[in-house]
């Protein structure tokens, strides 16, 4: 549990309004009894149901909606088949293992409707159940549109992640214009592998997460000051990706690759040894990958996908150093608007990627921009 008071209380409240009985009465008599939502994180929900009629009960649907960015409100039903009788107890298990879960933080809102051989129907108030990582005691500290949870770690290891957090969001209004546009929480797991234990099927190298469309972040830093220097960078990183598609969200289309990951990657900081070095060899072997290559996701293998960051950082800082920030404010905003890669290139600047891969690797001959 998250060991706030304001929050305790609301936890309270939703307890009460998803697991307490709810009789709910139609003319004639058929009722809803209780209902109720039982979380195992990150498994399952199962959803629980009790009524009773004077005549058969025939139907019981399950309507649900993910509370998260939507261009359309999302509702999915769910029948759940039961044998016409006066008397109901029946429940639907959402097993997360089959269609993906939910991050921690996020919440799910729903009702059910039940009928009956008579003609009568009983809907039920909304009621929402809070998906919360239970396996840890959380501790919260909120500063301005960020609230950071832990488990583990001093105070100096959580002052330090909250100033982190604060100087990505000032490097990226300074470079972009993008601002926070609505609250973000950030989990600080204390192991790449407790993170990865609120994950299903993770991937073994999952250190971090951007849920954009929950305004959530979760990542594994443990609280040392070896973890804590990585953990910094990689804050800033997630949460550029998490501002950044606040700012682009559209119905239309998803950011370029060598975007998205540019401004994460320039949020982080000056390119660490690694990356300059890839970036150098790829120039001496006639490596370099086109922008428009780019564009796409990134290769699986470690390699490739080193040099794919590394020049992404490298596009993305030549653009906000050339042409502004004002411009790249522009950028975002047009890819708002649902604009193609190239398009909105030529919107902006006059050049579409094939145009902005020449520029740079003019620029590049010059060496890195820092």
């Amino acid at each position: 549990m998250i060991k706030k008071a304001a929050l305790t209380a609301l936890a309270i409240i939703l307890l009460l309004g998803v697991l307490a009985p709810v009789p709910l009465r139609a003319a004639g008599g058929l009722t809803v009894l209780t209902t109720s939502a039982v979380k195992d994180f990150p498994a399952s929900i199962t959803f629980k149901i009790t009524a009773e009629s004077d005549a058969a009960i025939t139907d019981v649907r399950l309507n649900y909606v993910v509370e998260r960015m939507e261009h359309a409100r999302i509702t999915s039903e769910v029948y759940v088949g039961v044998e016409p009788t006066t008397s109901v107890a029946t429940q639907w298990v959402w097993d997360m293992r089959k269609t993906g879960g939910l991050p921690p933080g996020s919440s799910v809102a729903y009702w059910w409707t039940v009928s009956d051989a008579s003609g009568k129907k009983v809907k039920t108030a909304l009621a929402r159940v809070q998906i919360e990582d239970n396996r840890y005691d959380w501790v919260g500290i909120t500063e301005g549109k960020v609230t950071l949870y832990w488990y583990r770690g001093n105070e100096f290891f959580i002052k330090e992640l909250m100033t982190a957090t604060r100087a990505a969001l000032d490097r990226l209004s300074e470079n972009t214009g993008a601002e926070l546009e609505s609250p973000v929480r950030i989990y600080i797991y204390a192991s790449a592998q407790d993170l990865r234990g609120s994950m299903i099927y993770p991937q073994d190298w999952t250190g971090g997460v951007a849920f954009t469309r929950y305004s959530i972040i979760a990542l594994g830093i443990a609280p040392n000051l070896n973890d804590l220097a990585w953990g910094k960078r990689v804050i800033a990183h997630e949460l550029t990706h998490l501002v950044i598609h606040q700012v682009t969200f559209n119905p239309y289309g998803e950011l370029p690759t060598w975007l998205d990951e540019g401004l994460a990657m320039v949020a982080e900081g000056p390119l660490e040894s690694t990356f300059v070095t890839a970036l150098y060899k790829a120039r001496t072997d006639g490596q370099l990958i086109s922008v428009r290559s780019l564009a796409s996701p990134f290769s699986a293998y470690a390699d490739e996908s080193i040099l794919a960051y590394a020049q992404s950082q490298q596009v993305v800082k030549y653009l906000i150093d050339e042409y502004g920030r004002e411009k790249m404010l522009k950028l975002l905003m047009t890819f708002h608007q649902g604009s193609g890669y190239d398009q909105a290139l030529k919107t902006v600047y006059g050049f579409d990627m094939d145009g902005l891969d020449a520029q740079w690797r003019a620029s590049f001959k010059g060496g890195l921009v820092q």
